[in-house]
């Protein structure tokens, strides 16, 4: 069963490049993520009808290896996620799910 992290963001037009490059599987978020153990990896979705709009989609082996992710690495994550303020306009939680 995997653990999964669903986010909806909407990026500036001037900022879709960054932010694809940011967010995606070889972005600075799933380089963080993948130093920690019980990281599957990142899928980053573009919508085709709302420009801007993407979903990423992490996946981590269990909630408990995200949330040791979380507590080895809460410093780092907050600091990326100040760096990279303002590359999206919108950033909401979807939710987690497990899968079967």
């Amino acid at each position: 069963m995997a653990y999964i992290l669903i986010w909806e963001f909407h990026a500036p037009a001037m900022r879709v490049a960054q932010f694809e490059q940011a967010y995606g599987p070889e972005g600075p978020w799933a380089k963080l993520f993948g130093r920690a153990d019980g990281y599957l990896g990142t899928e980053l979705l573009r919508s085709e009808d709302q420009p801007g709009r993407y979903l990423t989609i992490d996946r981590w082996e269990s909630e408990t290896a995200f949330e040791m992710f979380k507590r080895l690495y809460g410093a780092e994550y907050l600091a990326l996620d100040k760096s990279l303020e303002g590359i999206a306009v919108v950033e909401t939680r979807i939710g987690a799910f497990n899968a079967p």
